[in-house]
């Protein structure tokens, strides 16, 4: 069994890519022999802020942004192990565009498989060149849709390097749980682009029905968004829910969720709802969640929710367009046959994206990259 070191963010950081590595970590290590290292991605400020603080055995050293003495720290942990996952997306990495990255890569010995989670369609020059680069020192480059394959097309990206390794989902099955009124469920971490304000808009445009939906948005504000903004966009949408006069069933709840919690929610939910202002997202964590627990979903056109939902678990629904979302919803909650052949299509959809499948995947990978060289 390789020995996988892992680059990216990790708790106490709360975000989708650390709740990622957490999962995928958990299923490498799960294998007989199997372990993981985690060097942990931070910005400086919560350097100081974590300094003997939440320890954790798994994290073997911290890699903080603009501090040339941890890159070096980092390097050396990471070339201890055969093979190292590189989880990428621009925002996690000091420098402009996230280009701290390319300093690791070009220091690294053991063969790295990156991990993309953001493919731009219409990228910056910075964002092209550093993703290219990052591609270039790659041994292999992993996207989790066809979508994102298609994408790196239009990018100078050796293509025999790419393969499509889907995101994983929680083993679990989540019964459904009987319940007074319809739910409509947003998770996930807040901030300006999750388009919450036009989930909220489509609820007034459901209040005739009988009985009248519920829509819970669960999850905190975004760390870097509180960072820089507070609680502004948090408080924009409150004063929209008392404007349009839904206080009673309009829930804001800013707490973070244990995975326990979350699997209740889940359960309790008529229809996921991912209203994004996003053009460009390639994978999204809460889309194969939602669609893992069978749970009808509407989304707007991102390219993995038009990926994953034309085969029937969800609609695709136009951006910014909170008649379009209400008409989805309404559709879903009023007609049974269409909320069965979506659970139907869900569960056709996650087969074999359970995190223990796709740790296999990513360790065949591994023994792949790790085979000697023959002429």
């Amino acid at each position: 069994m390789p020995r996988f070191g892992i680059l990216s963010t990790f708790a106490p950081t709360r975000c989708g890519i650390a709740t990622f590595t957490a999962s995928l970590g958990a299923a490498l290590a799960a294998e007989p022999d199997g372990r993981f290292d985690v060097v942990r991605l931070l910005d400086a400020g919560d350097a100081h802020a974590w300094d003997g603080a939440g320890a954790d055995p798994r994290v073997t050293c911290d890699l903080v942004a603009r501090d040339a003495s941890s890159l070096h720290r980092a390097v050396h942990a990471l070339d201890s192990c055969d093979v190292v996952i590189v989880q990428h997306e621009y925002g996690i990495y000091g420098g402009t565009d996230g280009d701290e990255v390319l300093r690791v890569l070009d220091s690294l010995r053991a063969p790295a498989i990156v991990v993309l989670h953001t493919v731009l369609s219409s990228p910056t020059p910075g964002q092209r060149q550093v993703l290219e680069r990052v591609c270039a020192l790659a041994a292999t480059v992993v996207v989790m849709t066809s979508t994102a394959a298609r994408l790196l097309g239009g990018y100078s990206v050796p293509m025999e390097k790419v393969r499509v390794i889907p995101h994983g989902v929680a083993a679990r099955s989540v019964p459904a749980v009987p319940h007074a009124a319809p739910q409509v469920l947003t998770w996930g971490l807040i901030g300006p682009g999750k388009g919450i304000e036009w989930g909220i808009r489509a609820m007034a445009r459901l209040a005739d029905l009988t009985p009248s939906p519920t829509y819970a948005v669960l999850g905190q504000t975004h760390p870097k968004v509180l960072a820089k903004d507070g609680e502004r966009y948090r408080d924009s949408l409150h004063e929209l829910i008392d404007r349009l006069g839904l206080a009673g069933s309009v829930r804001l709840d800013d707490r973070y969720l244990e995975p326990e919690e979350l699997t209740a929610a889940v359960a309790a939910a008529d229809v996921v709802l991912l209203p994004y202002d996003s053009r460009d997202q390639v994978t999204s964590g809460v889309l194969v969640e939602a669609i893992a627990a069978g749970v009808p979903v509407v989304a707007t056109a991102f390219p993995h929710a038009q990926e994953l939902l034309e085969s029937g678990p969800g609609i695709v629904v136009a951006h910014e367009d909170p008649t379009a979302i209400a008409s989805a919803v309404r559709s879903i909650l009023t007609q049974r046959d269409l909320a069965d052949r979506m659970r139907l299509a869900a569960s056709a959809a996650s087969a074999e994206t359970t995190w223990t499948d796709v740790a296999r995947r990513y360790h065949a990978l591994a023994v792949e990259l790790l085979q000697p060289v023959t002429a």
